[in-house]
């Protein structure tokens, strides 16, 4: 049996690109892994974070870090290792953190990063989801004072209907766990969030009701290629043929390598943990600790911490040090609360050293579409990366004739 299009891969990008072909009228198989119900995407933080967040790589980011370090803060750790493509990533990462690149990030997460709001009001509205969404805008606090009097300097340039300086009483609105040792917040108004696990138990739901194939618990281990073009895909027992293939894979690149293909993008280890606190002290809208790497994102019975960046470890296990550290950190700008039903998870993002997506037709096997390397920023682009994978299958496109793949693919960076 030879399928139309098949997704390997059922995170946050593998649905939605299966939404967008499904709403374009293409026969549609998802394959995954595990079952869909605690992927990395579950793990995201809910932030739509696509506005005044700035990228991983800016300006300043390794002095920052250093500092972070001196002071027992950083989110940053990196694991000895001997791997080549780690040091590679390093040095690319390392030469992306300019003022042009980051510039040029930035209006590229502007500009799909309000295409991908509206995508998802409308997602939600017209298939009547429910994803726990509010754009209430993000609240960003800021614990030195020497980023927060920075960050008011680059804020004289925006315009004044996107942000608003916060008094100590209005901070405390939004923020009413905040402590003393706060020294300032923003509120910067057009991000939105949501609750990861809802968006993705709902789109799946939806898809399945819709009529898209998922073949679940299937991990696909080899990739074969026939004239140019990719043949099948093959687990363990079946093998499995279709006129287009899409690798939504997350930080795995097994299928890449068989094919050959270097992929600059590393695991990238992060955190979060989820716990219920006492309603009046919930924060009103995500919330960013600037200078912490935290994010704390409110939820309809819940709240969750994100942080953390290790690099280099493969271990898969949560590390209580590292959930300590969190914790430690939060509680440093937080009044005394007493978390309950605590769920701790961790999980590998994948990571490009220059922020942006590999998206876009594989040049030899016409046939093979990448969609993969969003790290954290998965939930805040993927109906936009959806969309962008339905027109280049729908419409078949080069990666030439597509304005989208040559602006925001990390190929074409």
């Amino acid at each position: 049996m030879k399928r139309d299009v098949i997704i390997i891969g059922g995170g946050i990008i593998g649905l939605m690109s299966a939404y967008f072909l499904h709403k374009a009228g293409r026969k549609v198989t998802l394959i995954d892994e595990g079952d869909i119900s605690d992927c990395t995407s579950f793990g995201n933080a809910g932030l739509l974070s696509a506005f005044d967040k700035g990228s991983l790589s800016y300006p300043g980011v390794i002095i920052n870090t250093m500092k972070q370090m001196l002071r027992g803060e950083s989110p940053v750790k990196i694991h000895p290792s001997l791997d080549i493509k780690l040091f590679k990533w390093l040095f690319k990462f390392a030469a992306s953190a300019n003022e042009t690149r980051f510039k040029r990030t930035i209006m590229l997460f502007e500009k799909y990063g309000e295409e991908t709001l509206g995508w998802y009001e409308k997602i939600q509205k017209d298939e009547k989801l429910d994803f726990d969404y509010h754009r209430l805008g993000m609240l960003s606090v800021f614990t030195e004072e020497a980023t927060y009097e920075k960050k008011l300097k680059e804020c004289e340039s925006k315009d004044k209907d996107n942000y608003k300086i916060l008094s100590t009483s209005q901070t405390k609105e939004y923020l009413p766990c905040g402590n003393e040792k706060i020294k300032g917040s923003i509120l910067f108004t057009r991000n939105a969030h949501f609750d990861p696990k809802r968006v993705m138990l709902e789109m799946k739901a939806f898809l399945q009701k819709e009529g898209v194939e998922f073949i679940l618990n299937e991990k696909i281990i080899d990739i074969k290629f026939e004239n140019q073009k990719v043949k099948c895909v093959n687990s363990a027992s079946k093998s499995y043929e279709a006129e287009n293939f899409v690798l939504s894979t997350g930080y795995q690149t097994l299928l890449a390598e068989i094919r050959k293909k270097s992929l600059m993008m590393i695991p990238a280890k992060g955190y979060s943990i989820t716990f219920t606190m006492p309603q009046e002290l919930k924060p009103k809208t995500s919330t960013l600790f600037n200078d912490l790497f935290i994010v704390m994102t409110p939820r309809r019975d819940s709240v969750r911490l994100t942080s953390k960046l290790e690099l280099g470890s493969v271990n898969p296990n949560v590390v209580k040090e590292q959930i300590q550290s969190i914790k430690s950190n939060f509680e440093k700008y937080t009044l005394p609360f007493e978390m309950g039903d605590i769920k701790e998870w961790t999980g590998f993002r994948p990571l490009t050293p220059n922020d942006m997506p590999l998206i876009g037709r594989d040049e030899e096997y016409g046939n093979l579409v990448y969609a993969m390397g969003l790290g954290w920023l998965g939930m805040t682009f993927a109906p936009s990366i959806g969309k962008i994978i339905n027109e280049l299958i729908t419409n078949d496109l080069e990666n030439k004739n597509s304005d989208d793949i040559l602006m925001f693919s990390g190929f074409y960076q």
